[in-house]
């Protein structure tokens, strides 16, 4: 059994402390989506321009370079074990540069999922690219995959079309970097936007549906699934990381904060209502079905 680093006081955020591969096959449960953001594997000495200073982008061990023989087993192994913790007609999203995405797509593909989309986040205010020998890099892309070739995924067509002003959605989402407000308790050096994660569960969720994180990181999945009011479930290595997600989890207690950042986000403006609340409210903690059980 997964035991919960931490756990919210309505359990609709749990984060539990350690390694993926080692804890995956422990979940005897299955999510409705997956969203993951695995190392680009980009930690090889690299340079780039924050706030107007030169920064290496080394990010940590985790995300050292390997060969393509190396992170083609990587991927094939934990997409794997990912696929059978999805329901039936869940989906998986994973973001990724072209130095991953490729490996990525491959096995997914070779493991039986079916990609439905890969959707290019073309950011409004990218880092500029220092070398002056390149374009400026300012797309990432999410790879969008149901479970099963045969069984049709949850896609809520209306909500996406209403946001983009009645109009199909298209792939292309122009949406900005992480900015300061979502960095008051601290800053994880790969951390994805909370509109960027909050769109793709507004896509394929209904509220109250569990979203799981493989890599978790500071825990923006779980934060912008329960702002849109659904439930979640991380896992992350580093301690480090883990009391970040904890932090942030627990500054949304405070419905000012809650709601501050629910007004940052574009599309849950455009929506309005404020998702359902206390997802457990009304059960006995006896009676809760959670992923740790």
């Amino acid at each position: 059994m997964v035991s919960s680093y931490y756990t919210s006081p309505n359990a609709d955020f749990l984060i539990a402390n350690g390694d993926s591969f080692s804890l995956l096959n422990d979940f005897n449960f299955k999510f409705d989506m997956i969203f993951a953001d695995p190392p680009y594997f980009l930690s090889n000495g690299g340079i780039s321009l924050q706030s107007g200073k030169v920064v290496c982008v080394d990010k940590g061990e985790w995300d050292k370079g390997k060969t393509p023989e190396e992170m083609r087993e990587w991927n094939m192994k934990w997409l794997g074990m990912c696929r059978e913790k999805l329901k039936d007609n869940g989906s998986i999203w994973i973001s990724g540069t072209y130095h991953n995405i490729f490996s990525v797509a491959d096995s997914l593909t070779n493991l039986g999922y079916r990609i439905l989309n890969v959707v290019t986040w073309q950011k409004t205010n990218p880092p500029v690219n220092i070398s002056c020998r390149f374009f400026t890099y300012s797309t990432e892309f999410v790879i969008w995959a149901r479970k099963s070739k045969k069984v049709a995924h949850k896609f809520n067509y209306d909500v996406m079309k209403r946001l983009n002003d009645g109009k199909q959605m298209t792939d292309v989402w122009r949406l900005p970097a992480i900015g300061r407000w979502e960095k008051s308790c601290g800053k994880h050096p790969t951390q994805k936007p909370l509109a960027l994660l909050t769109r793709i569960i507004l896509a394929c969720t209904d509220e109250g549906d569990w979203v799981m994180d493989p890599f978790s990181g500071s825990g923006t999945t779980g934060i912008a699934a329960n702002l849109c009011g659904r439930r979640f479930c991380g896992i992350e290595r580093e301690e480090e990381f883990c009391r970040m997600a904890k932090a942030r989890r627990e500054e949304i207690e405070n419905l000012r904060i809650k709601a501050d950042l629910r007004n940052h986000i574009a599309d849950l403006r455009t929506l309005g209502s404020e998702p359902m609340q206390d997802l457990f409210a009304c059960e006995p903690v006896a009676g809760r079905r959670l992923p740790f059980d």
